[in-house]
């Protein structure tokens, strides 16, 4: 079993599965968290990402395939996917590749949002290239949804992302993106207007933050 990866909730092993290069995802335990919260939090989260990449295959989402489940050691068993996060190709790509591979992955997203599921942490370090092939990884924190909140949220991380990493061609990888999701989603205009709300709470929360802080050093 080797360690390939170490985040903050979960560490990634590469394990040879039956023959099969697979993936081992163990949720790590949290210090600062009551044992009793950490244990349900991990063991919640653990099999809601098992149910939710069973689901979303059955509907042709491309995801790994999950192996096994073993709730014990808070761990999922999954297809190892041999490619490359899409954050780190976007640097080398193309703009006839750029829009190629975002308006697919809008198609995609917009699919798992016309029916009724959420991914919670839309991000390119969630999405893998094999070749031109996308696969969506890391659904811990998806779910089900039918409210237009859930959605614009995930599309709202794909912005947030794009613009914190990839900040000159983001608006326009944006707007591939939205036009592959319209085409698959029939509330995608509902969902870009949550989008632009979502983005204006956001400045207000900052601003109130930045005028708290001038008043404590004018007091």
């Amino acid at each position: 079993m080797k360690l390939i990866k170490k985040g903050a909730e979960a560490e990634l092993y590469l394990i040879n599965w039956f023959g099969y290069k697979a993936i081992k995802k163990v949720r790590v335990s949290k210090n600062y968290r009551i044992q009793s919260l950490d244990n349900f939090l991990r063991n919640y989260r653990t099999l809601n990402e098992a149910k939710m990449l069973i689901n979303v295959k059955r509907i042709n989402i491309p995801v790994p395939t999950v192996f096994d489940v073993i709730l014990e050691e808070f761990s999922i068993v999954m297809e190892f996917i041999d490619g490359k996060l899409l954050k780190d190709l976007i640097p080398q790509l193309d703009d006839e590749m750029l829009d190629e591979i975002f308006t697919n992955l809008g198609c995609i997203v917009g699919r798992l949002h016309e029916n009724g599921f959420f991914h919670g942490d839309l991000t390119t370090s969630n999405v893998i290239l094999v070749d031109k092939n996308i696969f969506l990884i890391d659904f811990g924190l998806g779910g089900v949804s039918q409210e237009i909140e859930a959605f614009g949220v995930d599309v709202h991380l794909m912005l947030r992302a794009l613009e914190s990493t990839h900040h000159e061609i983001s608006q326009k990888c944006f707007e591939y993106f939205k036009n592959g999701y319209s085409s698959t989603f029939s509330k995608s205009k509902e969902v870009f207007s949550k989008v632009l709300e979502i983005r204006r709470r956001g400045r207000y929360v900052v601003e109130r933050r930045v005028k708290a802080t001038i008043n404590s050093f004018c007091i």
